[in-house]
């Protein structure tokens, strides 16, 4: 017997806010693709074989900017391909430890791969040994070459129902959090010394004066995600800082006047 995803209707509700959210500020989808793009240094590598097939490969890369910098084999058939047909894209997951791999941030960079020369090559390369060290024995190997992705098309997608696009250029720009990559600590402290706080949070600042437990999900440059459990059901809200932080070490005092203005 085969099963459906069935009625769309037969999903529970969300329950929405009861209250104006004070400030929903988060990262854009082009700061939060940098970050998932400096958390790690390996994704999925989607190339174009002579015939035009699809061939996906697992790479390692450092990055020049937000550009993935790959250094290949022309044994390998993503070498080979690159040289062919200088269309490709990189799928990165953000490493974490979500039970649901569908629940975990990724990315996807969409573009074309071109070999940099000159001042960029030398920069590329440092690049790549920086995010790869173990390149260091294989990088000047005669069949290996250094190639960038110029980033054409960027999608983030943040788990289950959140997901955008960016433009090249925005994500160009953008800087990675500086916050969110090493806040995990933060966060189990927070949800295990200061549920009290959080809760204050998600009632007065998070729109949902009905909370009876809060828990902290994520942290970022902007604020905390919280997930709000409510007589209605459960939901997720955001409660943001004052003002952006800029370093980890700001986090402790930007979480204290969230505090304070919770219960003001």
């Amino acid at each position: 017997m085969s099963l459906d995803h069935g009625d769309p209707g037969d999903a529970p509700s969300v329950p929405p806010p009861l209250t104006e959210v004070v400030d929903a500020r988060r990262p854009s989808a082009a700061e939060e693709a940098r970050t998932i793009a400096g958390s790690t240094n390996i994704g999925t590598l989607a190339s174009l074989t002579s015939d035009g097939s699809p061939w996906a490969s697992f790479i390692t890369y450092g990055l020049l900017g937000g550009s993935p910098v790959l250094c290949v084999s022309h044994m390998a058939e993503h070498g080979r391909n690159l040289a062919g047909d200088g269309r490709a894209s990189i799928a990165i997951v953000a490493p974490n430890a979500e039970a649901d791999p569908l629940a975990s941030a990724r990315i996807t960079l969409a573009g074309h791969v071109e070999r940099p020369t000159g001042d960029e090559l030398a920069a590329a390369r440092q690049a790549h040994l920086a995010g790869v060290p173990a390149a260091k024995y294989y990088i000047d190997f005669s069949d290996f070459s250094v190639w960038v992705l110029r980033v054409d098309r960027v999608r983030w997608v943040g788990g289950y129902g959140r997901m955008d696009s960016a433009t090249a250029a925005d994500y160009s720009s953008a800087a990675p959090d500086p916050v969110s990559p090493g806040a995990a600590g933060a966060i189990v402290h927070l949800n295990d010394d200061h549920a009290d706080s959080l809760l204050a949070m998600a009632q007065t600042l998070g729109g949902f004066p009905d909370t009876t437990s809060a828990v902290c999900t994520g942290a970022d440059r902007y604020g905390l995600d919280l997930r709000v459990h409510t007589p209605r059901g459960i939901a997720y809200t955001r409660v943001g800082y004052s003002e952006p932080i800029n370093a980890l070490s700001e986090l402790r005092s930007a979480t204290v006047d969230l505090a304070r203005r919770a219960r003001a």
